[in-house]
């Protein structure tokens, strides 16, 4: 009996590690305590009473905000307006106790009174950005940029917040040129790996992705992003050789592992399949519908059948295409065991869910055919012989009972659909062999 086809691959979604962009690991407390000391002739001074303050607050700010926070608020008592350099200040101070409204409020100030206080500006922006209003950050950090900030961490925010907007373009040239700055910052190159995966530029995110595996080998998105880079160009044997380093290194995960799995049963190398499977797709863990019929298909390949059906009791799909498959997946389960009647049971409720599915119209042409019921098995062939993707098969079935009826011009007529849809050395022998007999029989 030919093994049951395989399910087909199980593709995750072209994306970093099949999960959400991860942040820019900065800190923005460190980027705004570092901002308290002042750049001479570019930006507000302070009143002569404001800088005696600041002179003895300003170590205090990322030591003992909460006391530097006091004596400013003490001075403010005294003043009406302070001058946009003290404002600055104390939206830092503000900040650094988690008060972001006063925070935003002092330096929105700030920059109002004074439009060209670089740092105000980007103080600004880190706390929209780290309070998740990336819309709001953009404008800010952008200014930053055309009062003549170059730090690559400025550029680097600011393109995660254009590429959190979907200002895709915009945020790829943010990331380029934090990078020229900051070239072995990975953030800014997992930023732009994703930016070149939303636009299919494959062949830059396939060079990140091993530039990032080369810089953070532990990381196991990385790799997993490498593998769905490759599957995504069909490069089936590549993407296999990448995970298989992956959990030869000890890197790879559950979801790296299935993936490895998914491709050697795509392959049809059953026991390796088997092998990876069985360590991660266990009862004790959540998985997917589609993993455990994939799985039950691969040990009813290798002719594991308790296993396979000990698989299939932990899969309860109640509806859809996950139904048709485990309907499907028991049927062949049931073949393998000869369990004939029982088999097209699950294949007559799979074929009044899914009328035109041509994989259960061969395997229920098949069962007719072992119980020798010849007219339903061909009734069953010729309606998956009008459906393409099944076509094939079917022929190769049709050829075979014409074959054994001895009608050799109609076995021709099936091999050659065959070898008109995909051509093997093995059916073009077949069909040179039957030609002789129809000569012979002529």
């Amino acid at each position: 009996m030919k093994h049951p086809r395989l399910l087909p691959l199980l593709l995750l979604p072209l994306a970093l590690a099949g999960t959400a962009r991860a942040e820019p690991k900065l800190d923005p407390k460190r980027i705004i305590n570092e901002s308290n000391s002042f750049l001479k002739e570019r930006e507000p001074e302070m009143s002569e009473e404001e800088y005696a303050l600041y002179q003895k607050v300003v170590t205090m700010l990322s030591t003992n905000p909460d006391f530097a926070l006091k004596l400013l608020e003490a001075m403010m008592s005294d003043k009406e307006a302070p001058s946009p350099a003290f404002q600055f200040i104390l939206g830092n101070a503000y900040y650094a106790v988690g008060q972001n409204d006063k925070s935003e409020s002092y330096y929105r100030n700030a920059v109002n009174r004074y439009p060209t206080f670089l740092r105000a500006w980007v103080n600004l922006g880190i706390l929209y950005y780290s309070s998740g209003k990336f819309a709001e950050a953009v404008p800010c950090f952008s200014k930053a940029v055309v009062l003549g900030d170059r730090d690559s961490a400025t550029f680097g925010l600011l393109g995660y917040c254009l590429q959190k907007e979907g200002d895709l373009v915009s945020a790829e040239m943010a990331y380029m040129q934090a990078l020229s700055g900051d070239p072995s910052n990975v953030d800014w190159k997992e930023g732009l790996l994703g930016i070149c995966i939303d636009g299919k530029q494959l062949t830059r995110a396939e060079s990140l992705a091993k530039n990032l595996i080369k810089e953070k080998p532990s990381d196991t998105r990385y790799w997993l992003t490498y593998a769905n880079i490759l599957l995504s160009e069909g490069r089936k044997l590549e993407a296999t050789v990448i995970l298989e380093t992956a959990a030869g290194m000890g890197v790879a995960n559950v979801e790296e592992l299935t993936m490895l799995g998914d491709l050697y049963a795509e392959q049809n190398l059953v026991p390796e399949a088997a092998q990876i499977y069985s360590k991660v797709l266990t009862p004790a863990q959540e998985v997917g519908e589609k993993r455990l019929i994939r799985y039950a298909g691969v040990l009813i390949s290798a002719g594991k059948l308790d296993d396979a059906q000990r698989v299939l009791g932990m899969a309860k799909p109640v509806e859809g295409r996950e139904r048709v498959d485990f309907l499907q997946a028991r049927a062949d389960l049931l073949s393998a065991q000869r369990k004939w009647p029982e088999a097209r049971r699950e294949l007559d409720e799979l074929l009044g869910l899914a009328p035109l599915e041509g994989r259960a119209l061969i395997s229920l042409g098949r069962a007719y055919a072992a119980e020798e019921d010849v007219p339903r098995a061909t009734l069953a062939f010729e309606s998956a012989y009008r459906i393409p993707g099944s076509a094939y098969v079917a022929s190769l079935e049709l050829a075979n009972i014409e074959l054994r009826n001895r009608h050799y011009s109609k076995t021709v007529e099936y091999l050659q659909k065959a070898l008109s849809i995909e051509r093997t050395d093995a059916v073009q022998d077949f069909l040179a062999r039957v030609r002789t007999l129809v000569v012979k029989d002529g």
